[in-house]
């Protein structure tokens, strides 16, 4: 089985977020970068099927030099290789873009991604991947099983669960209950500093969105407490200044 995972560098989710540069840009100064979440449980649940079944698992991921710290983690939670497309991520189809080049001469029989990057939350790298590659796509999987070339996959919808079978190769993305994430041992850090980590420049592809501006939500308003008892109260409150019923 070998396996490709897109793993995006996105800042931890405790950042105090604001914008420099006329809200145009986001300020990245004493912002700590981690492994997107959900990538994280990608790689975790890939790791759980190639140490099954055997196999190989290449992490890739399109970003400048400073992202290489996130990178070398994830060989240190078990990835075999890791692919660096020195490029900035600032469009998500420009980043499948470049993931798509290099997986189409690799002959990968899995793809994963996270269901989305928890800076942007756009959730649309899997379904463009896919596209680029013509393969079929299943998003945000919260369980799946390897049997031959099919893979069984449950996912959650309206009202239900729904489970899919598909026949490989296949990319997917990870919902949080797909698995728990792993943290690298010291000897998995150890092995990391040795592992590959392939460096290429990217393919020439438009960046099919900008970004004009950024704004932060409103701050919160006061919180008025109401008794329990005043129930009576509280429904006014609701109706003449909340305005929601």
């Amino acid at each position: 089985m070998k396996i490709l995972v897109c793993i995006s560098n996105v800042p931890d989710t405790t950042t105090k977020v604001a914008f420099i540069e006329n809200e145009t840009k986001f300020n990245t100064s004493g912002v700590q970068y981690i492994i997107n979440p959900y990538d994280e449980l990608a790689l975790t649940k890939a790791l759980e099927i190639t140490e099954k079944s055997g196999g190989s698992v290449t992490v890739i991921h399109v970003g400048t030099a400073e992202s290489e710290a996130s990178i070398r983690k994830a060989l240190a939670i078990g990835a075999t290789e890791a692919v660096r497309i020195n490029a900035a991520a600032n469009d998500a189809s420009y980043v499948a873009e470049q993931i798509a080049h290099y997986a189409a001469s690799q002959n990968f029989d899995l793809i994963f991604t996270g269901r989305e990057s928890i800076d942007y939350n756009g959730g649309m790298v899997c379904g463009l991947l896919a596209a680029k590659l013509n393969l079929p796509s299943v998003q945000v999987i919260t369980s799946i099983e390897i049997e031959g070339t099919t893979a069984i996959m449950d996912r959650d919808i309206d009202g239900g669960k729904e489970k899919i079978s598909c026949s490989l190769p296949l990319v997917v993305s990870a919902q949080k209950e797909l698995t728990e994430p792993r943290i690298p041992n010291m000897r998995g850090i150890m092995a990391a500093r040795t592992k590959p980590l392939q460096v290429l420049e990217p393919t020439a592809a438009d960046q099919l969105s900008t970004v004009r501006s950024y704004q932060l939500p409103p701050a919160k308003g006061a919180c008025k407490m109401i008794d329990a008892s005043n129930a009576k109260d509280l429904i006014r409150l609701l109706h003449e200044e909340a305005k929601v019923i």
